[in-house]
């Protein structure tokens, strides 16, 4: 029996709740949100779980130490004080991320970084005469220091690389959507596969992979090759199967249709090659259309969901861009909820639809809104085409 700890899931900003609301699906106890993080209870399997399930989690950290500092000598020998064999070897390698937000401290969070690292260090040089490399491109154990004005919290990362490292993402774009801002855009909108999903400007696949992955119960980072904690002493390899194999008998099958568009054969040939290391390509369909020349081929309920550019990255007239988007989705969507996320706050004045929510939102640095519009079942009736299925690509490439 494994006892429970707290632990911290960090997230972008503005997707808190929408990660509480996972970590409570997925059985974690005293959920509490913060900025840009969420804190929970749950024991060693639930650890694993959370880092395999969950999409829009950046890191899972174990908090093991918090105390009062105050200044950078008062850090080293608080730090000197952990019982540092609980968690690694002097044979093992580590690396510091850290984090400060206080006036006691006037150097940088790069300076508290290797501070921290000497205290670490020299705490298994004064034992044992010998102390541990550091590696901070593969470490054996990754610690985060977080000082809050008085208060330092140290903290085992247990997911190693970022959890947006899904590893099934080989080939992008120029502007690629981060995973975990794209699985969070899609619980945003409130799809979960109970309808048809199409994203018109699909780049290298990211929101389609998501959204395939929600519509059907996969777990969020089943391609990833490899978790932090899997290189901690204490690593349960048997706990682990178990867990994953739990996980993997959830996963259900949706019969709703899931579309990428792109204009750009080199995106499309991205996004195809994404969704087949994702092992999605019988639940996914990319295609080489002009969002802009193309209307609804699909009947009923539709969930739109798409990046556009901002302007920041493209050479185009952004005010007109938005305007044609606004009009290719009266025209020829109808019975749509579409969804889109921007930078551009003006420019969306030019789509000419009222939006019917407004979430915001931040991808990099860069501070967004996420738009909602309903475009419903007009008098002008979508024309009766094919099913995706049976369409001659040939015919479907247009510019």
């Amino acid at each position: 029996m494994y006892h429970n700890f707290k632990m911290v899931a960090t997230t972008m900003f503005g997707l808190e709740e929408v990660l509480a609301t996972e970590l409570t699906n997925l059985g974690a106890q005293n959920v509490v949100v913060g900025v840009r993080n969420v804190s929970f209870v749950g024991d060693k399997g639930f650890m694993y779980k959370a880092n395999i399930a969950l999409r829009t989690a950046i890191r899972i950290l174990k908090p093991i130490k918090r105390f009062k500092v105050f200044d950078e000598d008062d850090l080293y020998k608080k730090i000197q004080q952990i019982e540092w064999e609980r968690f690694m070897t002097v044979d093992s390698t580590f690396a510091i991320g850290a984090v400060v937000n206080s006036k006691h401290f006037t150097t940088n969070s790069h300076y508290i970084s290797l501070k921290s690292k000497d205290a670490i260090a020299d705490y298994f040089r004064h034992k044992y005469h010998k102390r541990p490399n550091v590696d901070v491109k593969h470490p054996d154990l990754k610690i985060h220091v977080h000082i809050q004005k008085d208060f330092c919290s140290i903290s085992l990362d247990s997911s190693g690389d970022s959890l947006h490292k899904r590893g099934y993402r080989n080939l992008t774009n120029i502007a690629p959507i981060n995973e975990v801002l794209a699985a969070g855009l899609v619980l945003l909108s409130g799809y979960t596969g109970d309808c048809n999903f199409i994203d018109p400007m699909c780049g290298s696949g990211t929101i389609l992979i998501e959204a395939a992955m929600i519509a059907n119960n996969i777990p969020a980072n089943i391609n990833r090759k490899e978790f932090g904690f899997e290189n901690w002493e204490d690593y349960d390899e048997d706990l682990y199967f178990k867990i994953q194999d739990s996980l993997l008998k959830k996963i259900t099958s949706s019969h709703f249709k899931i579309m990428g568009f792109d204009k750009a054969p080199s995106a499309v040939r991205k996004a195809k090659e994404n969704v087949e290391n994702a092992n999605l390509s019988e639940f996914i369909g990319v295609h080489h259309i002009n969002f802009f020349n193309s209307v609804k081929e699909v009947f009923g309920k539709t969930t739109i969901l798409f990046n556009p550019p901002y302007g920041e990255r493209l050479d185009i007239n952004i005010n007109e861009f938005y305007k044609k988007i606004g009009d290719t989705l009266k025209g020829g969507y109808p019975d749509s909820t579409v969804w889109f996320i921007t930078s551009n706050k003006e420019a969306i004045k030019h789509v000419g639809l009222r939006t019917s929510k407004r979430i915001p939102l931040k991808n990099g640095d860069l501070d967004c809104v996420y738009v909602r519009y309903d475009i419903y079942e007009g008098s002008k009736k979508a024309k009766k085409l094919k099913n995706y299925e049976n369409i001659d690509s040939n015919k479907i490439d247009k510019e």
